[in-house]
């Protein structure tokens, strides 16, 4: 399986977990290709000699590279971590045109050299529309097979509930995240349950409206702020979370960002938007038939939709 920007801080809290066997299992043997840009090969040569140094019994091989198709050769599972952080003063529109760029080639090599049933997940930001991107230049590719995280706002949401309430995450269930991970994604509790209770009924509405809320969209710019580094160890957590139930199969609801065919919750085609799922043989089905008709979803999904469209807008030129 393949990580890309395997020389940061995400992808090192990914590689020691797959190689321990926490994604695929302890029977599963596993080759690693970590991929990077060539100024970066330092950096790689310590994540390998360090995973060397774990004697992971299940791992076979460890391939440090900054050749795409080396990279991606007969790989069955992508964690596509690396792309262009957002630098000061930077707009998202400038960030989309560089990691577009990027994505480009990353489809391209996905599609001339990996698996025919290869699994992507992009983590590296803007993922939703670097997934499109991605997608687009793999056409070989079952276009499921692309997919976009959101399950860090998933668990981050959980959290925020659990603690509101007094309870572990694992009592929660039926949570949902909407559309596109930015600050703009809707974290949605109507239909939750929280000890078999209605989470709705343990919760008032200006506490979902003023604070958990904002507080999921904005918590990586607060984790910033607190530590002064970017939420590397809960990314590569919900990284690893996403990508073992979709493969595992799970009936707890997950939030997935995949590819739209416009017959969704109205939502446009063409879009990598987040649902609600369930995962089963190693593929996700979105919940159907959930009300989303109140004024309040209306709105924040209108908003999410919108900035999603605003982001393809950015990068037609490479989608055409």
């Amino acid at each position: 399986m393949l990580v890309s920007g395997a020389a940061g801080q995400i992808a090192y809290s990914i590689v020691f977990r797959i190689a321990s066997g926490e994604f695929l299992g302890k029977n599963q043997r596993i080759c690693l290709h970590l991929l990077d840009l060539p100024f970066q090969e330092q950096v790689l040569k310590g994540v390998q000699a360090e995973l060397h140094d774990c004697a992971f019994p299940l791992l076979d091989e460890v391939i440090i590279t900054s050749d795409l198709p080396t990279a991606f050769k007969d790989v069955d599972y992508n964690f596509l971590v690396g792309a262009k952080p957002r630098g000061p003063g930077m707009e998202r529109g400038d960030l989309l045109k560089d990691n577009g760029k990027i994505f480009v080639d990353v489809g391209k090599a996905i599609n001339d050299h990996s698996s025919r049933d290869v699994k992507s997940i992009v983590v590296g930001n803007p993922a939703n529309t670097n997934a499109l991107i991605c997608q687009h230049y793999a056409p070989d590719i079952p276009v499921e097979n692309f997919t976009a995280m959101t399950r860090l706002d998933h668990n981050r949401a959980l959290t925020q509930l659990a603690l509101k309430t007094g309870n572990r995450t694992t009592d929660i269930h039926q949570m949902a995240v909407w559309g596109n991970h930015s600050p703009t994604m809707y974290p949605d509790i109507r239909n939750c349950t929280v000890g078999g209770k209605s989470a709705e009924s343990l919760v008032d509405a200006a506490w979902i409206a003023d604070e958990f809320t904002p507080r999921v969209q904005k918590r990586g710019a607060e984790i910033i702020e607190l530590r002064k580094l970017s939420s590397a160890a809960s990314a590569g957590n919900a990284a690893m979370d996403h990508m073992r139930d979709w493969v595992k199969g799970s009936d707890e609801w997950q939030s997935i960002c995949f590819k739209t065919d416009g017959k969704l919750y109205g939502v446009p085609e063409g879009l990598m938007f987040s649902f609600p799922c369930t995962t089963a043989n190693g593929k996700y089905s979105p919940i159907l038939g959930l009300n989303i008709d109140d004024e309040i979803s209306q709105a924040r999904i209108k908003k999410t939709t919108d900035e999603l469209l605003s982001e393809r807008a950015a990068v037609e030129h490479l989608i055409k």
